[in-house]
């Protein structure tokens, strides 16, 4: 497999550079600017002392997200969501799959009635802005939750992040398989899949598809190995940036 060289110079089981710029936003309780080679996203997580109406009472936290592309990520500009006055599907969709993947690592009673809304702000489009989007939202996701701490609105010796969680996308292009697709591999990929993983390896969401010929068991096997050993890169390098001083 690593004998075949991809038009950035990787081989086919490489990541883009990926880099995480923790604390970005000096006014979120936990901030961080991923960047998926060109693909760059800021998220933000925002710490509130309550839970929605329908919570309320039961002695659980929540966390939830919002994702959204700024007009110039693209390489022509697009019409704020806000201006149409209607939230794309597509916007729907990443938010949601955001939410559910950082629900999968947090332990919502030790999080006690609190809230944490991670708001996932795409500044540049290479492709992949979802899997960013979750890897960096975990980075600001765990200071948010120190940050609660801290300020004693989560006890002190409660863990309500039980496990890490990243993202990467997989997809074969000309028959071969490839781990964290820039666009111009995912407008041509055969096959395109995005992988959610926690640090123990397991798997929290995979959303695959055929967009040209089916693909077989084999296939699926060796995508599902390749994000496996991306996620396992990821891990460390969110690793790294939550080790460094604020």
């Amino acid at each position: 497999m690593t004998d075949i060289t991809r038009a950035d110079g990787r081989t086919p089981d490489q990541l883009r550079e990926v880099t995480i710029e923790r604390g970005w936003s000096k006014q979120a309780e936990g901030s961080a600017l991923i960047s998926f080679g060109n693909t760059r996203v800021l998220c933000t997580a925002s710490f509130t002392n309550g839970v929605p109406r329908w919570m309320a009472g039961k002695g659980k936290g929540w966390v939830t997200a919002e994702y959204s592309m700024l007009p110039r990520s693209t390489n022509s500009r697009m019409d704020r969501e806000s201006v149409k006055g209607k939230i794309g599907g597509r916007t729907h969709e990443i938010s949601r799959l955001i939410g559910r993947s950082l629900r999968a690592v947090v332990d919502m009673k030790a999080l006690g009635e609190n809230t944490i809304v991670l708001d996932c702000d795409v500044l540049q489009a290479d492709g992949g802005t979802r899997t960013a989007a979750i890897t960096g939202a975990y980075v600001a996701l765990a200071d948010a939750l120190e940050w609660g701490r801290e300020h004693r609105f989560i006890g002190q010796r409660a863990t309500p992040l039980i496990d890490s969680v990243s993202a990467v996308s997989v997809g074969i292009i000309d028959g071969a398989p490839m781990l964290d697709l820039a666009y111009v591999e995912d407008v041509r990929a055969e096959t395109d899949m995005n992988v959610v993983v926690t640090g123990r390896g397991l798997f929290v969401e995979v959303q695959g598809t055929a967009e040209g010929a089916p693909f077989d068991r084999r296939e699926l096997d060796s995508l599902l190995d390749l994000a496996l050993g991306g996620a396992e890169s990821l891990k460390a390098i969110q690793g790294e940036a939550l080790a460094e001083g604020r």
